[in-house]
């Protein structure tokens, strides 16, 4: 019989409390320098003139103020293209954009982790190689492309050349793989078609995948800019980013400026704050450190 050490025990217990202790302390202190970008960004938006060229700099506002909202409004009544264009133009290339992206992406996961074929691992390979690459490094062939095709100065130039993406692919299919291939099979076996194994059986198990994804790029295409610039030439096809971009020049509109970008921030926040279980539960499964 070995007998248990109750002092020993109870040290020990003390010992992983306090590391525990430590660890939240740090972590907390981590959040909250993590965090002062945003605060900073706020107290931006709502610093008077006076306040926002001192020297030295003060991180908050001492006088909070509208007026640099008010601006806003001056500098959007007064432009060629109304606001809401801007925001409508913005607001259905995203929705597009992520609906596409992530019907795409689940539709290729499912063959690639779950049926055979030939070329089967080259393929999975060429996706993973293309996460090697920068955007900018497809610059031209994508203009020549785009301009062959003749999609400039339309909507499609938002959505179609980001509807390949390896990442959101890659994430998809490394959460697909954790669905155990049983699943399937009995579904095959109660005479599903591989239509209804896809819709009622892989779509809701990749949830929490698509959720992530929408994440990953919901920010990209709503602060979306460069597309607008280098693409688009009518003035009513163009962004809120884009438009977000031109207002902040000069010294007298630097708090106009911090007003747009956050703007632009607050959205992709928030949806984050909303998803983020789902994300940290792919992850975790996905295989992504």
């Amino acid at each position: 019989m070995f007998q248990v050490d109750v002092d020993y025990l109870k040290k020990a217990k003390k010992r992983k409390d306090y590391a525990g202790r430590v660890i939240l302390v740090f972590l907390t202190i981590g959040g909250l320098v993590f965090l002062l970008p945003l605060v900073y960004l706020v107290c931006t938006a709502f610093k008077p003139p006076e306040e926002l060229f001192l020297y030295p700099p003060r991180f908050f506002v001492s006088n909070p103020t509208f007026d640099n909202f008010k601006q806003l409004t001056m500098v959007t009544a007064n432009s060629l293209v109304p606001f809401t264009r801007y925001l409508f133009n913005t607001v259905l290339i995203t929705v597009a954009y992520i609906f596409c992206l992530v019907w795409i992406t689940t539709m290729a996961c499912y063959p690639l982790s779950k049926h055979k074929f030939p070329g089967k691992n080259g393929l999975f390979k060429l996706v993973t190689t293309a996460l090697m690459f920068v955007s900018a490094a497809a610059g031209i062939p994508l203009y020549l492309i785009i301009t062959s095709l003749h999609i400039d100065n339309t909507y499609l130039v938002y959505i179609l050349p980001g509807l390949a993406s390896p990442t959101v692919l890659f994430l998809m299919k490394q959460f697909m793989d954790q669905v155990p291939n049983e699943i399937f099979e009995a579904g095959k076996i109660d005479g599903a078609s591989e239509w209804k194994l896809y819709t009622e059986i892989a779509l809701p198990l990749l949830k929490n995948a698509q959720a992530t994804a929408v994440i990953l790029t919901f920010s990209g295409i709503w602060n979306e800019s460069a597309t607008s610039t280098t693409y688009i030439y009518k003035e009513q096809l163009r962004t809120l980013g884009f438009f977000m971009s031109t207002i902040g020049g000069g010294v007298a509109r630097q708090g106009v400026a911090g007003v747009a970008a956050l703007i632009m921030t607050f959205p992709s926040i928030i949806i984050f704050v909303i998803q983020q279980s789902r994300v940290m539960d792919t992850m975790a499964h996905s295989g992504i450190k």
